[in-house]
This record gives structure tokens, sequence and C-alpha cells, in this order.
């Protein structure tokens, strides 16, 4: 079971479109697990964390021993000195740079953005940059934001260890996070199946027969979880969309492994049901999110003011939702 330890005002019309509308993503969508800075400009909010370099510079090498003696420098080791260890060959796609004592292999994409942007996820540093830019350049701003690349790649791996929880046990007794406190789970052995909640006692009583298998407990939880989700979204959604003046065509639950929720131009949003899991105002800040794209299909300024505009706590619930939110989720 789980281990106990989560500015221009905005268009009043925003289904109305031109015949020939600009061009922009399709979808929108609030990824799981990433490492962020503020205000990406160049990406999915915490599916595509990024921090943009500052102006590009010309690079200025770093004298090296020969430059300054006038001649190389042919000390011998010292006699203790281990030998490093091997490297690993390069990934396919990814390129090798030598940082002070480190050694930091990345992906280079190029794109139409006016800036170098800089993504950790779970394949390392991705680096986005215009296609004007040179390679020395790019690896220049690696260097003046190496303080910051290195700390969220250390804060990546931190994160990634803490999701490899023991899975949950299905037993009488045990615990599962539900709308952010704990649900006990009791078991009783009955001849007719059924599933009660006690919002009370904050227990849960499933009652199957004595043979019943630990798949047909978990499976029973399970779906009554996806029907607590689909009643509690269904709730929460019209509330967000009369404040923010906007309608949404339909919505249904996820079980992406990936994204907290997304949202198409055409207004359809997928909602994760695994946000039963944690409190009420973290799943308004999702839902939130996902209505204001209907708005704007970016996470620019105006996208950002038009969140707090509905949800003018998203900072707090944002950061709780990146930091804390694998330490929350139970391990099926």
């Amino acid at each position: 079971m789980h281990q106990k330890k989560q500015p221009s005002t905005p268009d009043t019309k925003p289904h109305l479109r031109p015949l020939v509308p600009p061009p922009q993503p399709l979808a929108r969508q609030l990824d799981l697990f990433s490492v962020d800075a503020p205000y990406p400009d160049n990406g999915t909010l915490l599916a595509s964390p990024g921090h943009s370099a500052p102006p590009l510079k010309r690079p200025v090498s770093a004298p090296s021993s020969e430059a300054t003696t006038g001649a190389p420098d042919l000390r011998p080791a010292p006699q203790d000195a281990q030998p490093p260890a091997p490297l690993l060959p390069v990934a396919a796609g990814k390129r090798r740079l030598q940082i002070d004592a480190h050694v930091l292999d990345y992906a280079l994409l190029r794109s139409k953005r006016r800036s170098i942007g800089f993504v950790i996820s779970d394949d390392g540093l991705r680096v986005t940059a215009p296609k004007w830019v040179t390679v020395v350049e790019i690896e220049s701003a690696i260097r003046e934001k190496k303080r910051w690349i290195f700390a969220k790649l250390h804060e990546y791996r931190d994160r990634s260890a803490r999701r490899l929880q023991p899975q949950m046990t299905w037993s009488d007794g045990e615990t599962l996070p539900y709308l952010g406190a704990d649900l006990t789970l009791r078991i009783r052995a009955t001849q007719v199946a059924g599933i009660e909640y006690d919002p009370e006692a904050a227990t849960l009583t499933v009652c199957l027969p004595v043979d019943a298998s630990e798949q047909q407990l978990k499976d029973r939880v399970l779906g009554w979880l996806q029907l607590e989700a689909k009643r509690v979204f269904g709730e929460r959604l019209p509330l967000y969309a009369n404040k923010l003046g906007v309608t949404y065509k339909s919505y249904a639950l996820s079980s992406a492994t990936t994204q907290w929720g997304s949202c198409t131009a055409d207004g359809k949003i997928r909602l994760n049901w695994r946000l039963m899991h944690f409190a009420l105002p973290l799943i308004d800040y999702v839902i939130a999110h996902e209505l204001s794209h209907l708005r704007e299909m970016n996470h620019s300024p105006r996208f950002w003011a038009t969140v707090q505009s509905i949800f003018p706590e998203f900072e707090t619930a944002r950061r709780t939702l990146r930091d804390s939110a694998q330490e929350t989720l139970p391990i099926f």
C-alpha cells in the first residue's frame, strides 16, 4: 500500500475564431513529474519546462597552460592518481560537452524560437535553439547556465528516485490517498459484491466473495476512483468555465502516465483520473489551466494572466503539483 510521508484583457468570446486561424498548436497539455523555470515561452507547461539563456555572446576561450607559459604542461601525473572511468559512448542524437570536471550529454533541437532554451526531462538536457545560432554559441550558453542545468539535473534524478516506491498492497487496513487525505481500505467477505465510502470515518469498504482475488479488489477500487473522478471533474469544470466565460466541447478521463491534462483547440478536455489522489485545489488548478487554453493556446504572459483571473493561487498549486506529486501518488 502507499507509504505515508502534491497584459492584456482576454477575449470575452473565445469560441469565435476567424475563418483562417493563425498557426497554433492543436493541443496543450499539463504533464507529470517535470522540472521547469517560470513561464517558459516555448512549450507546454510542465510538459516542456524550460529556461532561456541570456542574450547570445561570443564565447571567450579559457587560456591553456601552453598559451600562458609558452610551452605545454609536461609535468607527470601524481604516482597515486587513478585513471578516470571510461565514458559510455555518446547516445544517438546527443552531443557531448566537457564542463570543468563534468561531462554533459545533451540533445540539440533546432526550432523557430528566438532564443536558446533548456529543458530537463527523463532523457537529460535538451537544448532548443534557432537555426542561425552556431554550436559554439549554444555551448557557450550552456556553460553560462551550468549551475542551473546541473542543479536541475540533480533535482530531477532525486525526484525520479523517489518515484521508485514500493507498490501498494491490497489488504484490509491499508491506506489510499483520496482528495489529499488518507482513505482506509476495509475488506468484507460477503456473497454480494459492493463498495461503500464513509466520509465521516474516511473508510472505503469493499465487499467481495471470500475467494475473490487481489486483482478483483484492485479493479473494484480503481473503478470506484474513476467514477469519483468523473463526478468531481464534472462538477468543477462548469464552475471555472463560467468564471472564464468559455465553453468546452467535451471532457473525458485519461489514464496517461505523463500528463495531468490536455486541451485541444476545438474544446476537448482530458483530465487524468489520478488527480483524485490530490487535494481539491490541485484539481481545480489543472482544470483552470486547461480551460484557460480555450483563450490562449500557449503559455505566454497572457495565458498565465488568464489562469490567475479564475484561480489566483495558481502559483502555489503549480509548485505543489510539480514538487510533491510523485510522493503522493501510490504505485499500483
